[in-house]
């Protein structure tokens, strides 16, 4: 390839942000960022915009390079055979290489009622719009949170430390990825906020009206606002592309993050399937893979092979209010180990984990190959691990099916 290499990236946040960043290494590369946005959606801090301390956005021109050209457009479609994508204010652009980083959202409710009687809150536009409702609603009123993993647990925990009577319906355990003494630890601190945790085998939303959710042992709570935090969902371009995808909707890569389709496709973030045995939807590897998608990039048009991804370091930082917070710590499967930070120190580094991701970001754009978390030694044995697993069980699965 001769002359300018352009370079398409679909989504503007954490994952997308890095890449396009990154790819600054080179000046024979021109990147064209498209998303739905002007801002960064600061999306760790969606749970502060709810309660009303932080706004959630950092400006582009804070965290992007500056010969990165910023589109303000939705991808409608992705046409990989003329290798072009059509936005939705009309027309096309072309590419060369493209990097699939369009993240997650809301996943759509199936519990009879939901969609018309629930407030989700993956996204910007939702955190704004549940933040009027609670702001038109009485402090008394009883608040449900629906969904006991990170979003749920720092979003029930904002809003009763400023005085509202909050219920947090897990439809299971109490934050299933912690380690048990680390779900200890925040019981302890919910407890202490006045947060009412249902958990158990009997707490599964089955039903939910404008003001009540129903749950499967028969119980109905009162709740003037329901906050729907029970899972992730991804956009539906690549599905509506034609491009493969696992069963959620992600973009199936194999480990350099290259989509089986394409080897001009390259997918990074929430939104990606290595091997089909995706990461867990985070921040913590959102910009990891960022950087790993710019990486294969950079590699191919040097004419080289691409590294295969890996993740050497994994941990879970949960914001508890503004006073506490839990650091839980995990192996390289990522799986919690008994060791956490809590109290007032996890909170510390809660902040200073948010704090961090937008500097990452700046630092990327000033000096593009700054960043080298994904490069840290180790997790290589055990990602080859997980998918030799993940192989195994996959014929077992298709007999059984």
């Amino acid at each position: 390839m001769t002359g300018q290499t352009n370079v398409v990236v679909i989504g503007g946040g954490y994952a997308g942000v890095m890449a396009a960043n990154r790819l600054m290494l080179r000046d024979d590369v021109t990147v064209t960022l498209i998303n739905p946005r002007p801002d960064l959606v600061h999306r760790v801090r969606l749970h502060q915009l709810v309660g009303g301390s932080d706004d959630a956005v950092v400006a582009y021109r804070n965290v992007l390079a500056e010969r990165v050209r910023l589109v303000v457009d939705t991808v409608t479609r992705i046409d990989a055979a003329e290798r072009s994508v059509s936005l939705a204010a009309g027309g096309t652009l072309d590419y060369d290489y493209l990097i699939y980083a369009v993240g997650s959202g809301s996943a759509e409710p199936s519990v009879p009622g939901a969609v018309e009687s629930v407030h989700p809150l993956a996204t910007l536009e939702e955190a704004r719009r549940l933040r009027a409702v609670l702001d038109a609603t009485p402090a008394t009123a009883p608040v449900t949170v629906v969904g006991a993993g990170p979003t749920g647990i720092e979003t029930a925990a904002e809003l009763a430390e400023q005085g509202r009577r909050v219920t947090l319906v897990c439809g299971g355990v109490l934050g299933p990825y912690l380690h048990m003494r680390g779900r200890r630890s925040v019981a302890k601190r919910l407890a202490a906020l006045g947060v009412t945790v249902v958990d158990g085998s009997g707490a599964k939303v089955t039903g939910v009206t404008r003001d009540a959710v129903r749950l499967a042992d028969g119980r109905e709570l009162r709740s003037e606002v329901t906050v729907w935090a029970a899972g992730f969902g991804v956009p539906d371009l690549a599905v509506r592309s034609g491009l493969s995808t696992d069963v959620v909707g992600r973009l199936v890569t194999d480990e350099t993050l290259t989509s089986v389709d394409d080897v001009r496709i390259v997918a990074a973030g929430d939104s990606a399937a290595p091997s089909g045995l995706p990461l867990r939807m985070s921040c913590l590897n959102a910009t990891p893979l960022g950087a790993r998608a710019a990486d294969t990039v950079l590699s191919r048009l040097a004419g080289e092979q691409p590294e295969d991804l890996h993740q050497s370091m994994y941990a879970q930082c949960i914001s508890l209010g503004r006073r506490a917070g839990i650091y839980q710590f995990a192996n390289r499967s990522d799986v919690a180990v008994w060791l956490h930070i809590g109290d007032g120190l996890g909170a510390r580094i809660k902040e200073l984990v948010c704090t961090r991701i937008p500097e990452h970001l700046a630092k990327e754009a000033s000096k593009p190959g700054s960043f080298g978390l994904h490069r840290m030694r180790g997790g290589v044995a055990k990602r080859r691990q997980a998918l030799r697993d993940h192989r195994a069980e996959a014929p077992a699965a298709d007999r059984a099916a």
